[in-house]
Formats: structure tokens, C-alpha cells, sequence
């Protein structure tokens, strides 16, 4: 298939572009087969170049002559395009519509593009299981790392190479694999090298009804175990959720055949209920009646705030029971591939330092959602507009990103990166030049063959151009546990998310951004300007607790 098939228009001159809080510009409208591009003469006015893979919803009205287009983004940005001609107007409204929904993942302007930069470093091969299983086999010698899904037989999800247990086989582990969740048995997501206690994650046990037993599944998860030490299951789904799986072949682990294990029940939302509670989240946010009581309102309405809340309170008690408890814990909810993920990420950036850096989030994203098969291309399909919503669409990678935003407002110091670096992921998981987050799993980018055809957004982050972009002038190595706070108090609504295209959060982000410019290099007057600079800024111990509040 031609681009040019589905353009039916190319060119329309005389389109005035509208957006909140900016002046109209008149310019020219182009589309190409990935672009939607507006060009103006008029003076200080830059080009808009909007990729057709990010628009999730367009709306069409005429009023005489004149066609208007309304396009809603997966970022959440509303422009309207006024169009002479309602041919044209309809014309370049089917095209847009053709070109966002492209059902080849191979159409997509990843394979397309063309990188304009030095690649320094090559992202594909950053982050691979052998070099962050070297982080760990000076601290033990229990683990090892197996191959036996280097051909995705095993499990379609799984990278070709996981670590586990030292004393557990291949075939024990191809054993294990039946008996989980999509063949998701349980590895290692975490090594706590201050007790030697881990994070193992999996799918959910195929017990059944007739409560079937796996004793290899109970020998590997016992084997993570050290002497005389108990484990935690924390499963991600109600008892009543847990229990209705049964019925339909999935399950949870039995307390007879896991003595040693205590199981913890605690619900976190999947799906569509996530989908529901972002589009009210949005919902609310573009409401323009300002009254504040209708706002308020409708952002506890969205419940957003409510799963925040959930997610962080299974990741404390994630993170007390490896630190505070010195045991180790298996989390899984059914598939392993949302919520666990979501727990197991957010419960190392409480405990280690180094996922609160740039390259250590990097790898956390890499390692934690990439490689452990959390399905992007499903999940991140479409936005808080689209119309025709799918069971599997749902913002639970935004969820996580929300949730680090929570911790690192509170914890300013202890991060590396700054909020920027956030907003750029949840960008990029929706519509990006880059294939690091095409597909479902490594199974899928490995037939894609993107390592080979696209670019990876590594490449690009982590040249020190960019990486000034994203560096936090206010880090100071923070080698402690942090505990974040989920007091309703202390969660606020993501502003640089979801009121970015806010006229007042844009000067406030640029206010920020100008502070922060002047203190980057000379930290000796963070302590005297920023409490002048921000009233509401908190000083703690001497150190930066409180940064941006809104």
C-alpha cells in the first residue's frame, strides 16, 4: 500500500489553526504519509509538525463554506484547523482518519525514519539481561541466568533470557511454565543487596477448580528462601477476583502446598475501569465552566487519585516486607504483565537507589516493562478520546509514571531526572519516531526485526545534549530507602501531564524552568533562593523536600 492512496488532499492553503491560549496562525496545511504539518509566513510562528499516530479522535462541522476539524491527541493537546471548502474540510478528515489508524505496525514512521543526530551510543544493546545480571552475581551466587525461552517456546512473553534460581533446571522451569499464567513462571525482577531478600513476579497459578498442584512451581518459589525466613505472595487481585479465576482454570497459590508463604490480597484496578477513570480524569480537566466546586468534583469522580493511591500502598508494603521484614515476596496478579509490573517497578524505586537515576530508570523501564512483556502496543492503542474503546486499551504504563511523578515531588534530592523526563516516556509510549515501545513483547519486536529497522529512544536520551534536558539540578546521590507518603494530602494532580496545555501551568513551567536554569550550576544557593522563589517550598533536615507545588 501507497501513502498517496490514502491522501486524498495533500495541500490546503489558508488553514488557521487554533489552539487554547495561543494566538490563531493562518498558515498552510500539508499532510505526509506520518505528518500532519502547518507552515505559516507570519512572523515568530513555528511550524506544527503533529504525528498522525498521535491523534486519537477527530471531530468534523461546517458552517456555511467552512469546514472546521477538531483533532484530540493521545498527549491530550485539542487543536481545530479552519478549513475553506467543505470538499477539502472532508478530504483531509478522511485522509487523517485513514493515516491514524494504520493497521501494519511495519507502516508505522518508526520503520520510516531517519535519525538526524550522532548515534554515540547504540540503545538496543544498553540495558541487556547479562550486563544487569553482572550488577548482581558479585552479591550472590544463587541465581543464574537461563536461556531455556531463547526461542520464545516457554513463554511468548518472556525475553529469551531470565534469571533464576541456581538450584532449579530448564526442565523444571518448562514444568513451571505450564502451571503458570501464560507460561509466566516465576524469575527475578529484584535483589535487595543489603539482606540478600528478592522481588520474583510471575502469572497467576493454573490450580483449577480441583486445586492442582505443581511441586516444582513450590520448589522454585522455596527456593528463593533463605533458612529459618518466611515469604510474602502479594497477589494483585481481590480474594473475590482471585477466586472467580478458579473457576475459569487460573487461581492462587494453596496454603498447604506453600507453608512457608503468606498470601496478601490487594486490589488493583486493570482494564477498562483504568480506561473509564482517565477519560473523566480529561474529562474534568477540559472543563471550561470554572467553577471549582463542579472540578473538584469531577476529579475525585475520576477516581485517578484512588489508584494512585492503591498502587503506591502495594509497593510500600512491597518494599517493607524485603527491607523492614527481611523476607522476600512473588507478586502477580493474573497475567503478570499490568499490575505486577506496576508494583514490582515502583517498589525498586523505594528501595534502590540507582532506579532513581537516569540510566537505572532506563534500565528499570527496559527490564521491568520492555523484556518483562507488558503489552504497549495494545494497551497504549488509543487515548482518553477515542470513540471505539478496546478491552485491552488502558493507561497503566501512565498510572506508573504518575506514580514515580508522586514520589520524586516528594523526593526531589533523591532523583536524577526531572518531570520532563516522565512527560517524554508517556509521550513516546504513544506515538514516537522511535520502536522502542512498537509490539507486545520481545517475541513480537524480534519478528519486527526492530533492533535492525528502527531506532531506539535510548539512542537519542542519552546523548548529554539531551540528558541536560532531563538532569535535575537539586540530585544528591541518596543511598536510603525513601518511603513516599499516600496521605491524601500528599497526592497531587500530575499538572505537567494532564493541565500542560493549561495556559497558567505553562507560565508556571516556565517560571520553574527559569529558576532552576539560574541555581543549575551554583547549588551553595538553592538553601537561600528557591524558599524566596517557591512560598510553599518545604526545607527538611536542610535538605530539599518539597519542590514544585501547585
Amino acid at each position: 500500500m501507497e501513502f498517496a492512496e490514502l491522501i486524498r488532499t495533500p495541500r490546503v492553503d489558508n488553514v488557521v489553526l487554533h489552539r487554547p491560549f495561543y494566538p490563531a496562525v493562518e498558515g498552510t496545511l500539508c499532510l505526509t504519509g506520518h505528518h500532519l504539518i502547518l507552515s505559516s509566513r507570519q512572523d515568530n510562528t513555528e511550524e506544527l509538525w503533529l504525528l498522525h499516530s498521535n491523534i486519537d479522535a477527530i471531530d468534523k462541522r461546517f458552517v456555511g463554506p467552512l469546514g472546521t476539524i477538531i483533532i484530540k491527541c493521545k498527549d491530550f493537546r485539542i487543536i481545530q484547523l479552519d478549513i475553506p471548502g467543505m470538499e477539502e474540510c472532508l478530504n483531509i478528515a478522511s485522509s487523517i482518519e485513514a493515516l491514524s489508524t494504520l493497521d501494519s505496525i511495519t507502516l508505522m514512521y518508526p520503520f520510516f525514519y531517519r535519525p538526524m543526530f550522532e548515534v554515540i551510543e547504540d540503545g538496543w544493546h544498553s540495558f541487556l539481561p547479562e550486563q544487569e545480571f553482572e550488577l548482581y552475581s558479585c552479591s550472590c551466587d544463587e541465581w543464574r541466568l537461563s536461556y531455556v525461552n531463547k526461542e520464545f517456546a516457554v513463554c511468548p512473553s518472556y525475553p529469551p533470557i531470565v534469571i533464576v534460581p541456581k538450584s532449579i533446571d530448564d526442565e523444571a522451569l518448562r514444568k513451571v511454565a505450564t502451571f503458570r499464567h501464560g507460561g509466566r513462571f516465576p524469575v527475578l525482577s529484584y535483589y535487595h543487596k543489603k539482606n540478600g531478600m528478592v522481588i520474583m513476579r510471575s502469572g497467576q497459578p493454573l490450580t483449577g477448580t480441583n486445586g492442582r498442584r505443581c511441586k516444582e512451581d513450590e520448589k522454585l518459589i522455596n527456593a528463593t528462601l533463605r533458612a529459618g525466613k518466611r515469604g510474602y505472595i502479594i497477589d494483585t487481585r481481590s480474594l473475590t477476583v482471585a477466586q472467580q479465576a478458579r473457576a475459569k482454570g487460573g487461581g492462587f497459590e494453596q496454603e498447604a502446598h506453600y507453608p512457608q508463604w503468606r498470601r496478601i490480597h490487594k486490589s488493583i484496578e486493570r482494564y477498562h475501569i483504568l480506561q473509564e477513570s482517565l477519560i473523566k480524569l480529561v474529562e474534568a480537566c477540559n472543563d471550561q465552566t470554572h467553577n471549582m466546586d463542579r472540578w473538584l468534583s469531577k476529579l475525585e469522580a475520576s477516581n485517578w487519585l484512588t489508584h494512585i493511591k492503591e498502587i503506591l500502598t502495594t509497593a510500600c508494603l512491597a518494599a517493607q516486607c524485603i527491607d523492614r521484614e527481611g523476607a522476600s515476596i512473588l507478586i502477580h496478579g493474573t497475567e503478570g504483565t499490568d499490575s505486577t509490573l506496576q508494583v514490582t517497578s515502583l517498589a525498586q524505586i523505594i528501595l534502590e537507589p540507582r532506579s532513581r537515576t537516569i540510566r537505572g530508570f532506563e534500565a528499570l523501564i527496559e527490564r521491568e516493562w520492555l523484556q518483562a512483556g507488558h503489552p504497549f502496543q495494545q494497551r497504549c492503542a488509543q487515548s482518553a478520546y477515542c470513540n471505539s474503546k478496546q478491552k485491552w486499551e488502558s493507561p497503566v504504563f501512565l498510572l506508573f509514571l504518575d506514580c514515580v511523578w508522586q514520589i520524586l515531588r516528594q523526593f526531589p534530592c533523591s532523583f536524577e531526572f526531572n518531570e520532563n523526563f516522565l512527560i517524554m516516556l508517556f509521550e513516546h509510549a504513544y506515538a514516537s519516531q522511535f520502536g522502542t515501545f512498537l509490539g507486545n513483547n520481545e517475541s513480537e519486536r524480534c519478528k519486527l526485526k526492530l533492533q535492525q529497522k528502527t531506532m531506539s529512544l535510548w539512542s537519542w536520551v542519552n546523548r548529554p545534549s539531551e540528558l541536560r534536558k532531563f538532569t535535575s539540578p537539586l540530585f544528591e546521590a541518596n543511598n536510603l530507602v525513601i518511603w513516599p507518603s499516600v496521605a491524601p494530602q500528599s497526592l497531587h494532580l500530575w499538572e505537567g501531564i494532564f493541565l500542560r496545555w493549561n495556559r497558567s501551568s505553562k507560565y508556571l513551567d516556565e517560571a520553574y524552568e527559569e529558576m532552576v536554569n539560574i541555581i543549575e550550576y551554583n547549588k551553595e544557593l538553592q538553601a537561600k533562593i528557591l524558599p524566596q522563589l517557591i512560598p510553599s517550598l518545604l526545607l527538611e533536615g536542610g535538605k530539599l523536600q518539597r519542590c514544585k507545588q501547585s
